[in-house]
């Protein structure tokens, strides 16, 4: 396949600073490495942050985010034998690990202690080619609309991960916060398919139409519910027996304390910047209750979390947008106003 010398990306140089569509190299891979043709990427809370500088993990600088890309392989590196010229291939957030520590070894390889990150610590996928480590990246079956299967990589994976995690079991509930965003449209779906009942908690008719639509057995709109922990005890008949957090809100996570039932897990997802969990112990010990964090999953999270989307069991319903256009889809991020998924077409 003919590769060009350069190609558009968006990228910025200082965190908050100017986001640039501008012409840049093309990246040549390393010998472990696949180059892929990006044809479209999701778009990420986490893309946001990460402009913004909100973690204490600094981000390389200047940089190209994104850590949803789906696209064609189209270079390898010597080493490359489980990737061939013309493969559908995805960029997750995790790019590579070192595979050899305790935590690679368990398969937890996203708590590597020398993780290389997608979009963060390493050019992303808001560019038309983007290198990934070939044992990483994502295997995405020929056919797949990648502009729809863009959100799994990172969201749906994310999600699916969460709700392994949750200890809930088939016919349980589990309360989704920010359920009507990105995250929250795919993890609606995936805990349907899981057996769960969900309900959503978000606000606004769009989301909660997006939500009821998308298998939600209840909508709580936290902005105009009474008593929104009454309401969703109500719903559920004693509270949901899992909580997955993906508003970034510290607010939230206090409140699911409350009304999360008796011997239930409350799952960190979301990352509100400088955010603390704030639980009254006399009620957490004497409710049994269990708060834990789900970062993103493996390898075979990935794949799994793919076969969902490959057998139409869960959809991603992204907006498309053109790579150009970016920066509008942080501004509805920052409102609160973005409405599920969008994916950016890097050809345009």
């Amino acid at each position: 396949m003919s590769i060009p010398k350069t190609q558009k990306a968006i990228i910025f140089e200082k965190n908050g600073g100017e986001l640039q569509y501008k012409d840049i190299p093309v990246p040549t891979p390393e010998p472990d490495q696949i180059l892929i043709n990006v044809k479209y990427s999701g778009v990420c809370h986490t893309d946001l942050h990460a402009w913004k500088g909100d973690w204490p993990l600094p981000t390389k600088l200047p940089l190209v985010g994104g850590h949803e890309g789906a696209g064609v392989v189209v270079a390898k590196g010597a080493n490359v034998t489980n990737f061939e010229i013309g493969d559908y291939a995805g960029i997750k957030w995790l790019n590579s690990s070192c595979l050899g520590c305790e935590f690679c070894n368990k398969g937890a390889e996203s708590c590597c202690p020398k993780p290389v990150l997608s979009g963060y610590t390493h050019d992303g996928s808001f560019q038309q080619y983007a290198t990934a480590n070939a044992v990483h990246a994502a295997k995405i079956p020929k056919g797949t609309d990648l502009a729809q299967v863009a959100p799994v990589l990172c969201a749906g994976i994310t999600v699916y991960k969460a709700l392994k995690t949750c200890d809930a079991r088939a016919g349980e509930w589990v309360a989704i916060t920010g359920a009507g965003g990105g995250l929250g449209s795919l993890a609606v779906q995936y805990a349907k398919a899981m057996g769960f009942r969900p309900i959503a908690i978000d606000a606004g008719d769009d989301k909660k139409k997006l939500c009821l639509d998308l298998g939600a057995e209840g909508f709580v709109d936290f902005k105009t519910s009474p008593d929104l922990g009454k309401e969703i005890v109500e719903l559920t008949n004693g509270g949901p027996h899992a909580v997955i957090h993906l508003a970034v809100a510290e607010a939230a996570v206090t409140q699911s304390t409350e009304y999360v039932r008796p011997t239930g897990t409350i799952v960190l997802v979301g990352l509100p910047g400088g955010a603390y969990v704030k639980s009254e112990i006399f009620s957490h010990v004497v409710k049994a209750i269990n708060i834990k964090g789900s970062y993103v999953g493996n390898r075979a999270d990935t794949a799994e979390a793919l076969d969902f989307y490959a057998r139409g069991v869960v959809k991603s319903n992204a907006k498309v947008i053109p790579l150009s256009e970016l920066p509008k889809v942080y501004e509805l991020m920052e409102q609160g106003k973005a409405v599920g998924r969008y994916v950016v077409d890097t050809s345009k």
